[in-house]
């Protein structure tokens, strides 16, 4: 079945006959009766009934008529969303782990857009949520996170759903304590240091385990955990519970009116950032924008970029 034999069909329908509608449709008679036929014998019913007075539809060529003014009305309304000369607007969509440097280079994009009319989407969610969704295309870019502990099972998963890791740049841990914490005039901390303090942590779901966790490295034990789902209740626990999370380092500058800060975590391990791709994708020029910016804005936090 195809579009034409639609057309074919809605105008025998509208000239009342078949000699008729070949002129219109600059198609020999016999053509066009062919072309019903076929699509008749495809679909097992009789479209029109045949006589010496003319042709008239069937009961089962009225139901398939409404269809196919339907889908003709739906491929009309693809044709001139694509077809028309009005430059298209502008999509893009990313999800990452909970990053200030994402949004900051997300706005930094979107500032430097020349499109009139866009549509930007940016998710901060869950660590398996950002792989599905860029498996399933919902976003063209993905940023997360590889440590030693985690990128054996990450990186079999993005193997598995067709997806590939960029490497952005290596972060040394750190953490977010409050200004008024004891510990904000230490030079580095250890965990230890820390377990007076609450644990601050992304939630993962019901799906959630060790391998996605937002934080490279958590307390054995602590008696104090708290589980939150966005940042800025986050934040907010950090500066009324005097809580802490691990983080890369990275804040914006003007973190929740200077109330926060970052201090050094004494430890081995590091976070590989970085951004996924689907490798059955092309990125958009929005999306090719947002990882400039993105480079942009790691560099100028005094971080060395990843070639």
């Amino acid at each position: 079945m195809t579009l034409l034999q639609l057309k074919y069909i809605v105008k025998i329908v509208e000239c009342g006959s078949m000699n008729e509608a070949s002129h219109e449709l600059y198609v020999s008679q016999p053509a066009l009766s062919s072309s019903v036929k076929e699509l008749e014998n495809e679909l097992g019913i009789e479209i029109f009934t045949r006589s010496s007075q003319g042709i008239a539809l069937t009961v089962d060529g009225a139901e398939f008529l409404t269809y196919a003014r339907q889908v003709l009305d739906q491929a009309s309304l693809l044709e001139e969303r694509y077809k028309n000369a009005k430059p298209r607007k502008q999509l893009c969509s990313v999800s990452t782990q909970h990053y200030m440097f994402a949004v900051e280079a997300f706005v930094e994009m979107i500032n430097s857009s020349q499109s009139d009319e866009f549509e930007f989407t940016l998710r901060e969610t869950r660590t398996k949520d950002i792989i599905n969704q860029v498996a399933n295309m919902l976003s063209e870019i993905g940023i997360i996170y590889l440590s030693d502990f985690n990128k054996h099972v990450i990186g079999k998963l993005l193997r598995e759903r067709h997806l590939e890791f960029h490497p952005l740049f290596r972060a040394p841990l750190h953490v977010f304590i409050s200004r008024d914490n004891p510990l904000a005039s230490k030079q580095r901390v250890t965990m230890e240091d820390l377990k007076p303090f609450p644990f601050l942590q992304y939630e993962q779901g019901d799906e959630g385990s060790f391998f996605f966790a937002e934080e490279a490295v958590w307390p054995e034990y602590s008696p104090k955990q708290i589980n939150v789902t966005d940042r800025a209740t986050m934040l907010n626990f950090i500066i009324g519970l005097n809580a802490y999370t691990v983080c890369t380092g990275i804040d914006n500058g003007d973190l929740n009116n200077e109330k926060i800060l970052t201090v050094p975590l004494d430890s081995d391990e590091t976070m590989l950032v970085g951004w996924v791709t689907n490798e059955r994708a092309k990125l958009s020029k929005a999306a090719q924008s947002y990882i400039e910016k993105l480079k942009e804005v790691v560099d100028r936090h005094g971080y060395k970029l990843i070639d």
